[in-house]
């Protein structure tokens, strides 16, 4: 059993939701990478997204656009990221990693070696977002093969035939993203997404995680009732733009933890 399915399965047993926190490897710089992603898991975080770095986000908002920027400046690739993700599992061996980012950069490493230092490295997931499933069966099945969670996103303007088709290949969770545009772009319209979750329950049985535009503790609450898992994105890389690296860990934390807060008392 996969860690992702073990911490899934754990909080269901607890009537809890997972809080899934995103933050971009190597930013503010690469040092405090690893330092702040077991502040994450301390201030409550269960799964953690880390985006490799990359310069055509596409499907970013330009929050998330500059912190690829930042961490590009240091010269953070997916090779460091790895590493990092590596030296975390050094002292936890529970809080599941899900890599998310683009494909070029695993293209260029190659699938197969990729998935091998996945395994090697203590990766649970990866989230590709330009990888749609109808080109992913040869380059994910490198993924099963080493244990690794291929992990889909679907939007409001899925299909039922593409729903169908992540349905079979997803593997961990699915991330429902729940408005149109980019990562932090417009407002969560929590109606459209208690009528999407009910239908998208009728292909998926896996856990469905929910972000874009979760915002703050009350929509994290909100959503938290409506699916399995809260994701969490542009608003943690916002705190770590706004603060000094010497507070960085400490406010990312405390914003974690409201959302915790909040979360558990839906």
């Amino acid at each position: 059993m996969s860690r992702i399915q073990t911490t899934f399965e754990k909080l269901k047993q607890h009537g809890r939701k997972a809080l899934i926190p995103f933050i971009t490897a190597g930013d503010p710089n690469p040092e405090i990478t690893v330092p702040l992603m077991h502040a994450l898991t301390e201030a409550g975080a269960d799964i953690i997204e880390v985006g490799v770095p990359f310069s055509d986000p596409m499907a970013d908002g330009p929050t998330i656009q500059r912190a690829s920027e930042r961490a590009l400046r240091h010269g953070v690739a997916l090779h460091d990221v790895l590493d990092m993700v590596e030296k975390f599992r050094t002292t936890d061996a529970h809080t599941p990693i899900v890599l998310m980012g683009y494909g070029n950069p695993v293209e260029t490493m190659g699938w197969e070696t990729f998935a091998a230092r996945c395994a090697q490295a203590g990766v649970d997931g990866v989230l590709t977002v330009d990888f749609p499933p109808e080109e992913s069966h040869e380059a994910f099945g490198h993924l099963h093969r080493h244990g690794v969670d291929p992990i889909f996103l679907l939007a409001p303007t899925t299909d039922d035939d593409r729903i169908a088709q992540v349905a079979r290949l997803a593997r961990g969770y699915v991330y429902y993203v729940s408005l149109k545009g980019v990562t932090g772009a417009g407002h969560l319209d929590l109606s459209a997404v208690e009528q999407k979750i009910p239908h998208l329950r009728e292909y998926v049985g896996l856990p469905i995680g929910v972000g874009f535009g979760i915002r703050d503790a009350d929509a994290a609450r909100a959503v938290s009732r409506l699916c399995d898992g809260v994701v969490v994105g542009s608003r943690i890389v916002q705190e770590i733009e706004n603060s000094g690296e010497d507070s960085v860990i400490l406010n990312v934390a405390k914003v974690v933890r409201e959302l915790r807060h909040a979360i558990d008392h839906a």
